[in-house]
């Protein structure tokens, strides 16, 4: 019954559209779907890849803004190069972009995002903007709160227009 049901609305959809519409919204979906390659990072990898990730260790950063005219500034972590895990397991590198968001899973199943670029370690306390836009929206989360560490690139049209260390 389910199946015939399905096939009418099929049938339907095509008589309204035709049939090359579905086929083209249908592979526009399943680019959609499977477009963000997602990557996780056991958290003691995280923790010994973020050593270097401190607040005296920032640098002053431009990215380009999608929205407006003028860039965005902000201050960076000294991170280039993340050493990532696939759904398989194996590991791969993830070159560091303006454009790289975390999802960090919390152990009560909350789950936060935030620009990786913008994250440092302080503390056993992980710190990071969840905004561009708005520089004054950050999260502290403790580490050992931690259950689960994703990356992946939002796509998001965001590249580095100038760098220049603090110190």
């Amino acid at each position: 019954m389910v199946n015939n049901t399905w096939n009418w609305r099929v049938r339907l959809l095509e008589k309204t559209m035709g049939s090359k519409a579905i086929k083209i919204i249908g592979a526009i979906s399943i680019l959609f779907v499977f477009s963000c390659k997602t990557y996780t990072i056991p958290v003691d990898s995280f923790r010994e890849q973020m050593i270097g990730a401190k607040p005296e260790n920032r640098v002053a950063v431009e990215i380009n803004n999608p929205l407006f005219y003028e860039n965005i500034k902000y201050y960076s972590n000294n991170i280039s190069r993340l050493t990532v895990f696939d759904k398989k397991g194996n590991e791969s590198y993830l070159d560091i972009s303006p454009a790289i968001e975390m999802r960090v899973t919390h152990k009560n199943g909350e789950k936060y995002i935030l620009y990786f670029d913008t994250v440092i370690l302080e503390n056993d306390t992980l710190k990071g903007g969840r905004s561009r836009f708005a520089q004054g929206l950050t999260r502290a989360i403790p580490l050992d709160s931690i259950v689960k560490i994703e990356v992946q690139d939002g796509g998001k049209k965001f590249g580095y227009q100038k760098q220049s260390n603090i110190n």
